[in-house]
């Protein structure tokens, strides 16, 4: 009976540490979900519509892209082509590495059918063969025949089509980004500074990818083609005697409900790279990933992915400027002094109210907060004025500003009209007092 006893007791223990580990491994692995555990070396949540970064790791650290650089390629194709347009296949352009649609020397295909066949299957060759075409015409050699040109030749229209990536790229703002190549393969060059000679890498930061996605999808006068190829989830055309289909590699398509542009990435050097964006209940957000993984590890950048998304869509709600939570006081706006102008009552200066002009804000209409997080409003405003003072003259800013970074501006002005001095309005007022004296 003891010994019987003393084995109920020993089982319990067991059963009791048996919970307690459970329940530490329980702990661990769920911790291990938290948003702070990703695999990615460097990763960004954006708003897709502020730009406002919602979380971020290393987000500014430069690293290689890989085939995100085909977002780059595709939208400056887009903004450059003429319908119907054909580009001819060169040498260089048929000797690229996998992945590849298997051009030839020659070979003639529509511009439209390349851009799904860079962007569904990501295919290096016909990057290139893109590239070449455009960069030729950008050298001015608009009669000239990609399918003839010398290895130098197809190099130096490739070089002049990444140089108006990098064009764009300035146009965006970005100073960490460098392109070389339209396909993303890894790459280096020599550049020249002020301060001597540098080794420039093919690569970029997940904040500015991120940016680069944002211009594609909601700012580029060819926004809507963007969207519409990488979208699509199968492609097929016909070129060369050749039927070719092309299907969407974006799994995260199939993972989430939303889920709509993106574009996956790979090469030893910059790992599994991933950008796409998410639209759902009023809210757009964009997500960068660089460095997420190498060979054994191709999920994790899906599971990055998702996570991130997710901790946008169950933290940030969408607040709009012009709701009554973000309501200016106009109480307390003081008046502005205005010299030179028309005083009853023996005032020297005159006083000129101040409205806000709702009408016409600057910025964007809201913005995606965290709890907890508050929109600071500012104002500034002329100290003095001169009459006379149209009504509606605009004499400060409101500024509606979030951790330091202004997202909205409303002009203030003022109120009504204030005449300025002078001798007729004087005569008159004269007058009027002499003739209130003659009545006494």
């Amino acid at each position: 009976m003891f010994i019987q006893k003393r084995r109920s007791k020993m089982w319990g223990i067991l059963f009791a540490l048996f919970c307690l580990c459970s329940g530490v491994l329980t702990c661990t692995a769920k911790g291990s979900d938290s948003i702070e555990n990703l695999y990615a070396n460097a990763a960004v949540l954006m708003d897709a519509d502020s730009g406002r970064v919602l979380y971020g790791k290393n987000a500014d650290e430069v690293l290689p892209m890989a085939s995100t650089t085909k977002i780059m390629t595709c939208i400056l194709v887009l903004e450059m082509m003429e319908e119907g347009e054909a580009a001819e296949v060169s040498a260089y352009a048929q000797s690229m590495p996998k992945v590849r649609l298997g051009v030839r020397k020659g070979e003639t295909y529509l511009v439209s059918d390349l851009l799904y066949s860079l962007m569904l299957e990501s295919h290096n060759d016909s990057a290139v063969v893109l590239a070449e075409h455009f960069g030729t015409k950008l050298l001015g050699s608009t009669e000239e025949s990609c399918g003839e040109h010398s290895r130098e030749e197809s190099k130096k229209a490739v070089a002049a089509f990444a140089e108006k990536m990098n064009e764009k790229a300035a146009e965006l703002g970005l100073t960490k980004t460098y392109f070389i190549t339209p396909n993303g393969l890894d790459a280096s060059e020599e550049v020249e500074t002020g301060s001597g000679t540098v080794i420039r890498e093919h690569a970029t930061t997940a904040r500015e990818l991120a940016q680069i996605m944002i211009y594609c999808m909601k700012e580029s006068p060819k926004k809507d083609d963007f969207v519409k190829i990488t979208k699509t989830k199968s492609y097929s055309f016909t070129a060369n005697k050749r039927r070719i289909s092309c299907m969407n590699h974006n799994s995260l398509m199939n993972m989430m409900e939303g889920v709509g542009s993106g574009k996956t990435g790979f090469t030893n050097k910059a790992g599994y790279c991933y950008v796409g964006t998410l639209e759902r209940d009023g809210k757009s957000f964009v997500v960068a990933l660089l460095a997420c993984g190498w060979p054994g590890h191709k999920s994790w950048k899906w599971t990055d992915s998702k996570k991130l998304l997710q901790y946008g869509l169950d933290h940030y709600q969408y607040h709009s400027f012009a709701t009554d939570s973000f309501s200016f006081d106009v109480a307390k706006l003081p008046d502005i002094p205005v010299v030179g102008a028309r005083t009853m009552a023996g005032d020297r200066v005159a006083a000129c109210k101040v409205s806000v002009d709702f009408e016409n804000a600057q910025g964007i209409e809201g913005l995606l907060l965290n709890e907890g997080e508050e929109v600071r409003m500012e104002y500034s405003l002329q100290k003095v004025l001169r009459a006379p003072v149209e009504e509606g003259t605009v004499v400060g800013k409101l500024l509606y500003m979030v951790d330091d970074v202004v997202y909205r501006q409303n002009d203030l002005v003022a109120e009504q009209f204030v005449p300025a001095l002078d001798l007729p309005w004087c005569i008159r007022v004269t007058l009027q007092y002499f003739l209130l004296l003659g009545m006494e």
